[in-house]
């Protein structure tokens, strides 16, 4: 596993080295990985940069073929709800309110391998034309894969695993695993937003419901 850092500090980047040697820890500067990585990819931008903006970089990181499939993090400089929505806007899978430890970066890590690891019993989910195999963490249409975010594929595997139950944006918050204290319920609706467009994007019909003042579900196919 790689885990890139716009942070320069030292004692992170030893300190990840200590707790968990199996992490290549990588600063991160204006030059983005040329090639794609080996392993699971992990990004963890600030807010603010020497050189850009933190959102700027989740960009760049989010269209470049060496990083676009990983797990970027943005951390901020305050739990502001309006910088959550503008980092899930540009590109980031997830936030965090800094400073950066190693105790807190490996338990980001850490909880989010355990949270998506599949149970022996349910590795794949269907509805109708449109599987997942949560074992490779891969969506497919037709056959055809479906690019996804970590975020989209949770929520998407959360549907298809629990189809005609409406799911409140208070329930989503806590199936993506992020920290209730201060969260904007709205940004459920970038979430779902997100998923929607990568579904269109392969021709797939839109398998969600919007309940008006409730949240969303996914319905049963007919037959």
């Amino acid at each position: 596993m790689t885990v890139l850092l716009t942070s320069p500090d030292p004692a992170l980047l030893g300190g990840l080295a200590r707790v968990r040697p199996d992490l290549r820890a990588v600063p991160l500067g204006s030059e983005l990985p040329g090639e794609p990585l080996e392993g699971p990819l992990w990004c963890f931008v600030d807010w603010l940069l020497p050189d850009i903006s933190g959102l700027e970089m989740v960009r760049r990181l989010r269209e470049a073929r060496a990083t676009r499939h990983g797990h970027i993090t943005m951390v901020l400089e305050a739990p502001d709800p309006e910088d959550k929505r503008r980092a899930l806007r540009a590109g980031a899978d997830d936030y965090m309110v800094g400073p950066l430890s190693p105790a807190r970066l490996v338990e980001r890590i850490d909880r989010a391998e355990v949270r998506d690891a599949p149970s022996p019993a349910a590795r794949r989910l269907a509805h109708g034309e449109l599987t997942l195999d949560l074992a490779a963490h891969q969506a497919r249409w037709r056959g055809a894969p479906v690019p996804l975010r970590p975020n989209e594929f949770r929520l998407l595997a959360h549907f298809i695993a629990h189809p005609d139950q409406v799911f409140s944006r208070a329930a989503l918050i806590e199936r993506i695993g992020k920290d209730t204290a201060g969260i904007d319920d709205r940004t459920v609706d970038v979430w779902i937003g997100r998923l929607r467009r990568a579904l269109a994007a392969q021709g797939v019909p839109d398998p969600l419901r919007t309940v008006r003042s409730l949240g969303y579900v996914l319905d049963s196919l007919p037959g």
